[in-house]
């Protein structure tokens, strides 16, 4: 028998990637989305239609949560969605305090209600880990959070710890770091570095505009951190998992992979750099980098990233290059 897959926030970068590697598993897989009408198209994600169940609920309204799952009636489900910018936090942490642990607290509680045992992941991030001390940070580094999504993660993450241990649940806290795509919004940085580089590459900019070069990041493959997802969820035993490629990598870096992947120089024509770093978008350094330490998830799932950062970086500047019509360099 198949199973029943609910996924909410479908048409996410991470619940598209998921959806598409369950159904090629055989999974009926529903999402839960706030537009059902409208979702797959303004996704960009018209090859789902007709391939997907979708059905309408909102992060902050937990009657339509429980309604969601109770007609889809899933053996598993994935709980992707939430605000994923984390400098928007800051202008309401009311609203992502309830988006962010309310809704977690309204999955949890639907799936309980179910006439059956179904299994529960709940993304988490690691913005729990915050000034953690150590670097890189396992799941069992200290928590504490920057920013108000840090502290509604860790707040939804602590929550699937404790009904786990009380209820006995099968229920998984999937802690990621930074992972990307060529679905990614370009409000994010690795999508704004790769599509303007590929801009530059098709004449259509000249420079490109950021802040510190020396900020260190974790990236992977959302690709890769959904088939995590999957493996951690369907183990034997119920747990916490950093997915993470274990390795940092600066600003610096993604720049310059990002060039080497469009296949053209840092400097222009006239020997002037083509990146532009702007004082205002400088931070002071973090002191503890955040990195993640994916041992556990290597060692009990048997899970690593399939996808080199070299080859992250590439795909995207490919998929920007294509969307402006330029073959690489």
């Amino acid at each position: 028998m198949p199973r029943r897959v609910l996924i909410t926030g479908l048409t996410g970068q991470d619940g598209s990637y998921l959806a598409e590697q369950l159904l090629a598993g055989g999974d009926v897989v529903v999402g839960a989305v706030r537009r059902p009408d409208r979702a797959l198209h303004d996704a960009g994600l018209d090859h789902l239609d007709g391939c997907v169940e979708l059905l309408a609920a909102d992060l902050l309204e937990p009657d339509s949560i429980r309604r969601a799952i109770g007609t889809a009636q899933p053996d598993e489900i994935y709980h992707l969605a939430a605000p994923t910018f984390v400098p928007d936090s800051w202008e309401d942490a009311t609203e992502v305090m309830a988006a962010v642990t309310g809704g977690t607290a309204a999955v949890l509680a639907a799936a309980d209600a179910l006439p059956h045992a179904a299994r529960v992941l709940v993304a988490s991030s690691s913005e729990i880990f915050g000034d953690a001390g150590v670097s890189p940070q396992s799941e069992d580094a200290p928590t504490r959070p920057r920013t108000p999504y840090g502290v509604a993660k860790l707040a939804a993450h602590q929550l699937v710890g404790v009904l786990r241990a009380r209820d006995n649940r099968f229920l998984v806290s999937a802690i990621t770091f930074n992972h990307e795509s060529p679905r990614r919004p370009e409000r994010f940085l690795p999508r704004k570095v790769t599509a303007g580089v590929a801009a530059i590459a098709a004449g259509q900019a000249d420079t490109l505009t950021l802040g510190d070069l020396a900020a260190v990041r974790d990236w992977t493959h959302a690709r890769d951190i959904v088939a995590g997802m999957v493996l951690a969820l369907r183990h034997d035993e119920p747990g916490d998992y950093v997915l993470a490629s274990g390795q940092g990598h600066t600003v610096e870096q993604l720049v310059e992979a990002a060039f080497a992947a469009a296949g053209i120089e840092r400097s222009g024509p006239d020997g002037r750099n083509r990146v532009v770093v702007d004082p205002r978008f400088v931070r002071a350094p973090e002191s503890c980098p955040p990195i993640g330490d994916p041992t556990k998830a290597g060692t009990v799932l048997g899970w690593a990233p399939a996808t080199s950062f070299e080859q992250l970086v590439g795909e995207m500047v490919d998929a920007d290059l294509a969307r402006l019509g330029v073959a690489r360099a």
